[in-house]
């Protein structure tokens, strides 16, 4: 059987699709011209991707709002926000360029998802012909929406882990029910939980060991043969082409992430400095259970990798991870935030364009890999 590939989630939204949904905000156009950019930016993705020859591929969560708050409001401006939740929350990740993304608070519960990804997958499916994947957030990233230091009147942390739990659970059955035939678990947040950052309070409080365990407590909800086709991605993070954690030593998360009890891991590489010492992580930490899929392109990176990079990083992965349990990746989703001007790359066009290349690169040095590694 070949190296297993698929891509992570996101593409860069069209610049028009962007422009619609800033005048979406300004009140200058309805949601049904709005539907309608996303639905054409979808079935542009996924007619790109299937021409890459990509096994699996994805809409590129063009309806999305964001990797993170899709079940929350319908864009990033705040249009459509949960009734339960205020747009003042915590700061979530300061950039290395210095900017931030912010989530929302929770004000009230019972707490519940607005949309389901699985809300935007049943349009998509109608327009592949290839399998899809779906992306989903990870409750760990959703607590996040709790104050750190207060109490939600009439509703207490406990309470709203329980109703997080049931709700990410939802979030997947649903997916798979409505078509996918993989779903992976954004996890960005993991690596971010070792930066200790003083300027993001959230960050210095060794919170990952309670990631890992409440990420747990949905996966536990899912059979063992089921938990083959979900997955954890992580990352340093990728916005405006811009990482938020990739300083932090992998050695600080490489051995608890294992620890989730998921089929499979997306796991950043290509921008890696030292990857071999990563590989080497990654096989002794792993499980005989857990499929590894290495990052091989970088999102952030305008130049395009050739299939003969992609097939050396995983003949060389191959010497520390176990060809039967190796798969390969994009670093990041390209465009994990709706509103993304990809400064590196020039324009969110630019960038959509070279992320097929990327893709394309990706898929073909997985043949060359599979070839000489003869899997």
């Amino acid at each position: 059987m070949p190296i297993p590939t698929e891509n992570v989630g996101s593409l860069p939204r069209p610049m028009r699709l962007q422009e619609k949904i800033a005048q979406y905000d300004a009140g200058e156009i309805g949601i049904e011209e709005l539907h309608a950019e996303q639905d054409a930016a979808c079935r542009d993705s996924i007619t790109r991707m299937e021409a890459t020859g990509a096994p699996i591929v994805s809409d590129g969560e063009q309806r999305a709002s964001s990797f993170a708050t899709y079940p929350l409001t319908e864009t990033l401006a705040g249009t459509g926000l949960a009734d339960t939740l205020a747009g003042d929350g915590q700061c979530f990740a300061i950039f290395d360029d210095g900017h931030q993304r912010q989530l929302p608070r929770l004000v009230r519960g019972p707490f519940r998802y607005r949309a389901y990804a699985a809300d935007y997958l049943r349009r998509s499916v109608l327009m592949a012909t290839k399998p899809l994947k779906q992306a989903v957030i990870a409750p760990s990233m959703l607590s996040l929406l709790y104050p750190l230091d207060a109490a939600v009147d009439g509703y207490s942390r406990e309470e709203f882990h329980d109703d997080l739990v049931d709700e990410c659970e939802k979030d997947i059955r649903q997916c798979f029910a409505a078509g996918a035939a993989r779903v992976s678990i954004d996890f960005t947040e993991g690596r971010l939980a070792r930066k200790n950052d003083p300027r993001n309070p959230w960050t210095g409080r060794d919170m990952l060991g309670g990631f890992i365990d409440l990420n747990n407590r949905v996966l536990d909800r899912f059979t063992a043969e089921e938990r083959c086709d979900i997955g954890i991605h992580t990352c340093p993070g990728g916005d405006l082409d811009s990482a938020h954690s990739s300083d932090v030593d992998y050695a600080e998360l490489l051995p608890h992430l294992f620890r989730m009890r998921a089929g499979y891991f997306l796991i950043q590489l290509a921008g890696e400095k030292d990857k071999e010492r990563v590989y080497r992580l990654i096989g002794e930490h792993s499980t005989d259970s857990q499929v590894c899929f290495i990052g091989v392109t970088d999102p952030l990176d305008p130049v395009v990798e050739t299939p003969e990079q992609v097939r050396d990083a995983l003949v060389t992965a191959a010497a520390s991870i176990p060809r039967e349990r190796l798969g390969a990746t994009d670093d990041c989703g390209f465009s994990p935030f709706s509103t993304d001007h990809k400064p590196k790359h020039g324009s969110p066009d630019a960038a959509r364009d070279i992320a097929f290349r990327k893709v394309r690169a990706r898929v073909e040095g997985v043949a060359l890999a599979s070839a000489e590694l003869g899997v």
